[in-house]
């Protein structure tokens, strides 16, 4: 069991108090988003967890390995893959180079080349832009490039910074169903989303970020009915 294990997490930048006592557990096989406003701390967390921020205290273990003492490619290597916000492709390379980019630590081809063909069969649209500059795609397209590139990689744990931002409802709607298949074939997720509605609906649990600090977690599907979640979060 590879459990993510975050306890008494504080997160300073300079002197803005980024995470405040943060705790929270993600079990293999399960989707757990994070909901909070802007601020709230969401992609501190995904930075701490992934090495791009150094908490000031606090543990953080994945299985039997302390990620505060692992440098992000030992990650990568290990199968914890960050996904940033904004996408974050190289838009000069083809989406095909893209892809072969996400096994850049992966030293068997047959592995690549099996990864990149079950990326392409997932998201039929980037077979069909394969040749095509990063650049031009579309946002919905660049978001499915940025996940296929993170499965080139092998995810073992996949940490997701808002892949809903700025599409359209029904391309939202089809980059969830991507990330519930890609849950499906084995793959655990830490979902960060501002879109709560899309969130909980994939989602197994969540937790509530408000200023660094956990206010609410539990089943997402309990969340979804709580009056304070509908009110800060879905609406009335």
């Amino acid at each position: 069991m590879s459990t993510l294990v975050l306890r008494d997490v504080e997160l300073y930048y300079n002197r803005v108090h980024a995470l405040r006592s943060l705790s929270l557990e993600v079990n293999d096989g399960e989707i757990v988003s994070l909901l909070g406003n802007n601020g709230a701390g969401k992609t501190s967390t995904l930075s701490m967890i992934s090495g791009l921020a150094r908490p000031k205290s606090g543990s953080a273990m994945w299985g039997d390995r302390d990620l505060t003492k692992l440098q992000p490619w030992d990650m990568v290597k290990a199968g914890l893959i960050h996904v940033p916000e904004g996408r974050r492709i190289l838009s000069t390379m083809s989406v095909h180079e893209n892809l072969l980019l996400g096994g850049y630590l992966v030293k068997d081809q047959k592995l690549i080349n099996e990864r990149v063909e079950y990326a392409y069969h997932l998201m039929p649209r980037l077979l069909e832009r394969r040749t095509q500059q990063g650049g031009t795609l579309s946002g919905g397209e660049q978001q499915m490039l940025a996940i296929g590139r993170a499965l080139v990689s092998g995810p073992k744990l996949l940490l997701l910074d808002e892949p809903s931002m700025g599409l359209a409802p029904l391309i939202v709607k089809q980059v969830m169903e991507i990330i519930r298949e890609v849950n499906g074939q084995g793959t655990t997720v830490l979902l960060v989303e501002q879109n709560a509605k899309a969130a909980l609906k994939i989602a197994h649990r969540a937790y509530v970020l408000e200023s660094g600090s956990v206010t609410l977690s539990g089943p997402a599907a309990e969340l979804a009915n709580d009056p304070r979640v509908i009110e800060a979060y879905l609406g009335t």
